[in-house]
């Protein structure tokens, strides 16, 4: 069919914002790697009244529909952090999903990249769904890999599309699958003690009594530890309280890792239970008996595999030849002790930019195997 054919409309009202969430629901049916978001927490990340990300980026959806029929779904952003912080005039896209057919791709990007060239947007980067710091990148390899929390699933076709569009790769990221039960312990201990820092450095995890506190102590350490990261944007503060809040019941005090040098908190380490695992046939509805079903599953029976979504160490001790590596490890060797005496199975760390050499080596080291890849794309807004 001809590209004239589709026609893509801003998403307006209650109607389209549901078929916005329900979209990937059907293309995706099916596919190994895929899970579904559960509805109620998509409704949530979209909106402006609930999701403080909206505080600081402007966001329009898309749909694109044939015949009526919506086949397609994109959104652009304009992230006004991002740009106050690098000031290059780059908007976003993201949340992207569609149909196999290039006519339906190019009239979703040409719907997104008109209004971010009207915003005075010179070039387009993602996906970035919603930010920085929520789902990032277009998966390219791994596909059938095991289905994550907040880790994007495209199927094989999106990415040739996306670059029939005149999309190029900025950076690749890499995901790593780690064995929990069977990991052998890192060289972190013999590190820190080559370093002098032995007897100085003492590992810990959360505590739960203490938890704004603790959240603020990790953000700090990860807003220095990746400050200097490609496309980094810190938390604010509502940011952050919002997350704590969303991710309460995916928190495992015992999961969550500092290791201090002198008595201050220097390095960190947070899995997160995988909500994926728990939701599998779900399909996003989140009623009375998949409620029940869910509370046994996290509280009961478990859920044998973890997300890493964050880890840092501050600056002053990562660029250490031996400090750096070794506080990271430490943290590490804690969290698959703990992992494996709470019968967790498996954890995936990531993501990890490609040209990250010394955090590559290191989860490499460690035991981690690559196993999915997730690129981020940029065009020129002529």
């Amino acid at each position: 069919m001809a590209s004239s054919e589709i026609v893509v409309s801003p998403v307006v009202g209650k109607a389209d914002l549901k078929a916005f969430i329900d979209l990937p629901k059907r293309l995706f049916a099916g596919h190994k790697g895929y899970v579904p978001h559960l509805d109620v927490e998509r409704r949530e990340a979209f909106s402006p009244d609930k999701n403080p990300l909206f505080k600081h980026v402007e966001v329009q959806f898309f749909l694109a529909r044939r015949d009526g029929r919506v086949v397609g779904r994109i959104a652009a952003q304009i992230d006004h952090a991002y740009l106050e912080r690098y000031g290059d005039s780059t908007g976003h896209f993201g949340c992207l999903a569609a149909e196999d057919d290039p006519a339906i791709f190019a009239a979703l990007f040409a719907a997104a990249e008109d209004w971010l060239r009207q915003k005075g947007m010179k070039r387009a980067t993602g996906p970035f769904s919603l930010s920085v710091n929520e789902e990032v990148g277009l998966m390219v390899w791994g596909f059938d890999s095991r289905p994550m929390l907040m880790v994007p699933y495209d199927p094989p076709y999106s990415g040739p599309r996306v670059e029939g569009c005149g999309y190029t790769k900025i950076k690749d990221m890499l995901s790593y699958d780690y064995d929990v039960q069977n990991a052998p312990e890192t060289l972190g201990k013999k590190l820190l003690a080559r370093a002098g820092l032995a007897d100085r450095v003492k590992v810990r995890t959360a505590n739960m009594k203490m938890f704004d506190a603790e959240v603020r102590t990790l953000v700090g350490i990860f807003n220095d530890a990746w400050s200097d990261n490609w496309g980094f944007v810190p938390f604010t503060q509502a940011e952050i309280d919002h997350a704590s809040k969303a991710f309460g019941p995916v928190i495992v005090p015992d999961l969550a890792v500092f290791v201090e040098v002198d008595d201050e908190a220097v390095a960190f380490i947070v899995a997160l239970t995988n909500l994926n695992e728990a939701i599998t046939e779900f399909n996003g509805s989140l009623n009375p008996l998949n409620l029940a079903k869910l509370l046994w599953r996290l509280k009961i029976a478990g859920v044998g595999s973890t997300r890493v979504p964050l880890m840092g160490v501050r600056k002053k001790y990562r660029n250490h030849p031996l400090m750096g590596a070794g506080l990271a490890m430490m943290a590490i060797d804690v969290l698959r002790q703990n992992g494996k005496r709470l019968g967790k199975k498996t954890a995936e760390l990531g993501w990890i930019l490609e040209d990250n050499k010394a955090m590559n080596n290191i989860i490499r080291l460690v035991g981690g195997v690559h196993y999915k890849t997730h690129r981020i794309y940029e065009k020129a807004l002529a």
